[in-house]
């Protein structure tokens, strides 16, 4: 089978003008004009053979649940790319959509009675109404508006901490810091210390959930070491040349020397 592009990787690189290559020479066309038709069934055929063109395309889609990502073809990687890609950009348009339209509905939210604060939920809640209505005189939104953003953000940290998030679960934590600080200010001056406390342990309760898992102890990954050290010792000696059989009396000066062959 001939590839006009190089492997890549080990890799061919299928081109379409492979199959081209492989079409059937188109008959003369008869007077009624079935010939072409019948060239196109034929070439259908034929590379739907074993070794034709789409017939090795479908092996390479049907082996990728064998084969790990380097091992898939080339054109494979470039369409799921391709689709993952288009499918982050619509889900992203998507977000961009619901997010604005979610703002502008909480914008657009009438403004509600602040309640007596009556109750045990009362007494937290009470508080966080009114001082989100004296921060939204001051601001271009209407405290119906904060308010309900005060409760998505608790909504969304409460379920995502319950799901591991770590983000979830730092909005979580500031979102019961917030509360607090807003009951503290807000709340009469004689029971300031007991709506702060309850509302504490009411945030501490719901903690239980949110911050599920979380453990202060540091974590500790014992991995087996990636190198082996084998130790070796390496001892070089120079030994004597032996001596010339047939002396044993060493008296002979230094430039005399035994004829070698």
């Amino acid at each position: 089978m001939t590839h006009n592009d190089k492997p890549v990787n080990g890799q061919d690189n299928p081109s379409f003008l492979d199959l081209l290559n492989q079409l059937p020479p188109v008959p003369p066309a008869p007077e009624h004009g079935t010939g072409r038709l019948a060239w196109l069934r034929a070439a259908w055929k034929e590379s739907w053979e074993e070794g034709g063109f789409l017939y090795q395309r479908w092996e390479e889609v049907f082996q990728v649940r064998h084969s790990s990502w380097h091992e898939v073809a080339n054109w494979i990687k470039a369409a799921v790319l391709f689709g993952g890609l288009s499918l982050i950009v619509m889900m992203l348009d998507a977000a961009g959509d619901i997010a604005d339209a979610t703002l502008k509905g909480l914008s657009a939210v009438p403004a509600t009675s602040g309640g007596d604060g009556s109750g045990l939920w009362g007494t937290v809640d009470h508080p966080v109404r009114v001082f989100l209505a004296g921060q939204a005189a001051h601001l271009a939104v209407a405290p119906a508006a904060l308010y309900a953003f005060w409760q998505l953000t608790g909504l969304l940290g409460l379920v995502g901490g319950f799901f591991g998030n770590a983000g979830a679960r730092i909005a979580w934590l500031l979102f019961g810091i917030g509360t607090l600080a807003m009951i503290w200010s807000t709340a009469p001056a004689g029971g300031r210390a007991a709506a702060t406390g309850l509302a504490a342990l009411m945030w501490a309760l719901a903690s239980i959930f949110a911050l599920r898992g979380l453990s202060l102890r540091p974590i500790v990954h014992n991995h087996p070491p990636q190198y082996q050290f084998s130790p070796a010792l390496h001892l070089h000696a120079t030994l004597p040349a032996p001596t010339p059989a047939g002396d044993d009396y060493g008296d002979e000066p230094d430039n005399v020397h035994p004829l070698q062959r």
